[in-house]
């Protein structure tokens, strides 16, 4: 049983199609990276999650419950944090995340609150008006890091921090990944997604275009060779697995399908290679393939 099940969800609003067939899952302890453009169908996937939209057909569960007629009891188990987090300005940061850990039901740990403020280099005193985007970020991952749940729900959570405070929250996905919760993690940073995520699921104009290990989706990408011979390499920009051939005197740069490194390595049999640097394919290069043909635009 998959701690997060998603099978044909759709959803529209009016004659627009906001999702279609949308299917993927999540096992316990699983950190998945729900990638695509703006207008792609990230945020309405993750308000049917919620329970704060109803699908208009396919099968939604997270706990094995279905997440519209059993939210309350799902949401227990649950910490959510969004891209643009709104609080009440007249209380300080510190009331709000005792107000948000009170309305959990559990047992407040102050220790654990404590040690996220201090990670978090964040100041609880100062009433809520006062905050820059960031640390309204912070009040909401710090309520979020000190619940015991059991699926956090980010949706573009880093928004607003700096590098060093982006670096914090890793450390914090890394920390309850190991204690056994799940992420679904919603980011624009793919070099975030690449180092924290176990899957990735890509959505693209309200469908699942590709989702999976990155290793498996690695056969997708291209893997940019750099070159540097003693003997000629024009001949090179005529093969069909070579892509983007660019040479300079005795120096190429160029991208091969990644299933054609053993083709590459006979093709250089008797050059002279006097360097060869192979860079693999990264997580930009298949999202960037899906974004650039897109055409979407507005909110996600």
């Amino acid at each position: 049983m998959s701690l997060v099940s998603v099978q044909g969800l759709s959803k529209s609003f009016g004659k627009t199609e906001a999702l279609k067939e949308v299917n993927f899952s999540m096992e316990k302890g699983e950190v998945l990276g729900f990638i695509g453009p703006n207008g792609s169908g990230k945020s309405t996937t993750i308000r049917v999650l919620l329970g704060l939209l109803k699908a208009d057909s396919g099968k939604v569960r997270i706990f094995d419950q279905d997440v519209w007629s059993d939210s309350v009891e799902i949401h227990k188990r649950v910490a959510y944090v969004p891209g643009d987090v709104n609080l009440w300005p007249n209380l300080t940061g510190g009331e709000v995340i005792d107000l948000f850990l009170s309305m959990r039901g559990q047992q407040v740990d102050y220790d654990k609150i404590a040690s996220l403020i201090k990670a978090f280099d964040f100041d609880p005193t100062k009433k809520c008006r006062s905050y820059s985007k960031g640390n309204r970020q912070k009040v909401a991952l710090i309520a979020a890091f000190a619940s015991d749940a059991d699926l956090y729900i980010l949706d573009e959570p880093t928004s607003g921090l700096d590098p060093l405070q982006e670096r914090v929250f890793q450390q914090q996905v890394a920390t309850v990944k190991k204690r056994g919760a799940s992420v679904l993690l919603s980011s624009h940073i793919l070099s975030e997604v690449e180092q924290l995520c176990d899957t990735i699921a890509i959505i693209r104009n309200g469908s699942i275009v590709e989702a999976g290990t990155l290793n498996d989706l690695r056969h997708l990408t291209r893997t940019e060779i750099r070159l540097q011979t003693q003997k000629s390499l024009n001949h090179f920009s005529d093969v069909s697995w070579i892509h983007h051939f660019v040479q300079k005197g005795n120096q190429a740069v160029f991208q091969i399908d990644s299933n054609k490194m053993d083709q590459l390595i006979q093709a250089l049999q008797g050059m002279d290679v006097q360097s060869l640097e192979s860079v693999p394919p990264k997580l930009e290069d298949l999202f960037m393939r899906h974004y650039e043909t897109t055409g979407e635009a507005g909110e996600s």
